[in-house]
């Protein structure tokens, strides 16, 4: 009886002492009095949390932020657009020199997904060219034309690789008003003044307007049959995407029945997109690499169960323009490249840097033209569709067509190497922009840039540092029409079925 009573006290004294630790602690908040403004702010703090490559350095993104339903609500409630959440949510870190305090670059909130996952396919409104922008002495600036999509508003007007332009809309322009005027090019129409070689002596105005495009990456190849001895296959390849997938593997087909020995790759306009892409890429490439690991992944500590690798393959998928599977074909893989010559620029960027490093662990990679951009990080589209950790389209919230494509992971080569955020540097320098006045086409032996790549073929040596002209300075390149998607590396979701 003594024992009985004895466990009544102590149960009664764990109870007792219970209720009053729980009326001292914070207590959960199931029925908030706060109302959230903005769904799609609880979305955009849920999904980063989840899935932001440097959620643990974001302290707005700790575990415990919405611990507390009232003060979360008022805290989301704090921004009235989604997407300036986003932008005070992205990684801040210390920067290179000149740079007090970096902000994530990469990372960005898309305002309707149906436009990007179209851009990913290369379909956007354009006008179909690439510019170069250049101070050319102490006061005058011109574009040259770096590249025209084929059955474009450029190409329909005659414009070509190496055209000059000095004017948009009949502004000449000049240091002092180049930022204002360069905005031009954001518009749907524009007239262009074009001129000599000499960046002044007028030629002949052409007025372009902006249409939906479907633009082929795959813009030019060539065989060289004799190169020092050597076959050389030369591609120029503008962005990695999948629906274009046949198409590529089409020019290795073809290089693969030339026989093709040294491969040249122009990757100067090429900004990245599909990993898988690249990936296959890569296979084309070296067939020695059997199915070996071409690329390894790394995600967040919340998603490390999703760390993987892509390898070389033997066959690939090839994908519609809304990105759906339609079929399979064997890649076309070179036997004999031994070495790769890639062709960069300030514009190479994510996958095609992954292409760099992940076939520099297999053969000797030569980098030709100026520094690239440096990405090493890859995204992946997040949807408001929680009941999937916000990964898949099929569920999204159908009231809003509002996503975010924010950086999810760390790519690495096989030996574990990733060390390009400052860009490759060339093996051999050549800017280009300092023959502004000589631009070639593409495939023209004598072109600047592919020049040196088939000199170092022949054996012919070549200055590590091609000299500048006098008071030739570049600009960054235009961006006409922006397009937030030029820059990037991304995979979908086949990636995580397959894990």
């Amino acid at each position: 009886m003594k024992k009985i009573a004895l466990i009544a006290i102590v149960l009664l004294t764990l109870f007792i002492n219970s209720c009053s630790k729980d009326s001292n602690d914070p207590q959960p908040n199931p029925t908030p009095s706060v109302t959230l403004d903005n769904e799609v702010n609880n979305f955009v703090w849920k999904g980063l949390n989840s899935w932001y490559n440097w959620q643990s350095n974001v302290p707005n993104l700790s575990d415990t932020k919405d611990d507390n339903s009232d003060d979360y609500y008022t805290y989301l409630n704090g921004f009235s657009n989604p997407e300036d959440l986003f932008t005070s949510l992205l990684y801040q870190y210390v920067g290179t020199v000149g740079e007090a305090n970096a902000v994530d670059r990469f990372s960005w909130f898309i305002d309707d997904y149906d436009v990007q996952n179209q851009q990913f396919q290369g379909i956007s409104k354009s006008f179909g060219f690439r510019l170069q922008a250049v101070q050319i002495n102490d006061t005058d600036i011109i574009f040259y034309v770096r590249y025209v999509a084929p059955n474009s508003p450029a190409s329909d007007a005659g414009i070509k690789r190496g055209d000059i332009i000095n004017a948009l809309d009949d502004i000449v322009l000049t240091v002092d008003n180049y930022s204002s005027t360069v905005d031009k090019l954001s518009n749907e129409t524009v007239k262009l003044s074009f001129v000599e070689n000499d960046g002044s002596t007028h030629k002949d105005d052409k007025t372009i307007t902006a249409i939906v495009l479907s633009v082929n990456p795959v813009h030019f190849y060539k065989v060289f049959d004799d190169i020092g001895g050597r076959k050389v296959g030369y591609l120029v390849y503008n962005a990695f995407q999948s629906s274009y997938n046949d198409e590529l593997n089409a020019v290795f087909a073809d290089f693969k029945s030339q026989g093709v020995n040294e491969l040249v790759l122009d990757l100067r306009l090429n900004g990245g997109g599909s990993v898988l892409t690249s990936a296959y890429l890569a296979s084309m490439i070296d067939a020695n690499a059997g199915t070996d690991i071409f690329a390894n992944l790394k995600f967040n500590a919340k998603h490390s169960d999703s760390n993987g690798a892509y390898t070389f393959e033997n066959t690939m998928n090839i994908y519609d323009t809304d990105g759906f599977k339609t079929g399979e074909e064997s890649i076309n893989r070179l036997p004999d490249i031994t070495r790769l010559y890639v062709l960069t620029s300030g514009s190479t960027a994510s996958a095609s840097e992954m292409i760099i490093n992940g076939l520099k662990a297999f053969m000797p990679v030569k980098v030709i033209g100026t520094t690239t951009y440096g990405k090493n990080v890859g995204s992946i589209t997040l949807y408001d569709s929680p009941s999937s950790d916000y990964t898949s389209e099929a569920s999204a919230n159908s009231s809003h067509k509002n996503a975010m494509q924010p950086i999810v992971f760390q790519i690495y080569n096989k030996n574990n190497q990733s060390d390009y955020i400052q860009g490759f540097t060339p093996d051999i320098e050549v800017k280009e922009w300092n023959y502004w006045d000589n631009i070639l086409p593409f495939g023209d032996e004598n072109e600047v840039v592919l020049k040196a790549a088939l000199d170092d073929i022949r054996g012919v040596v070549t200055r590590t540092s091609i000299e500048a002209k006098s008071n030739s300075i570049d600009l960054p390149e235009i961006k006409q029409l922006q397009n937030r998607f030029d820059k990037e590396m991304y995979i979908d979701n086949d990636f995580f079925k397959n894990q």
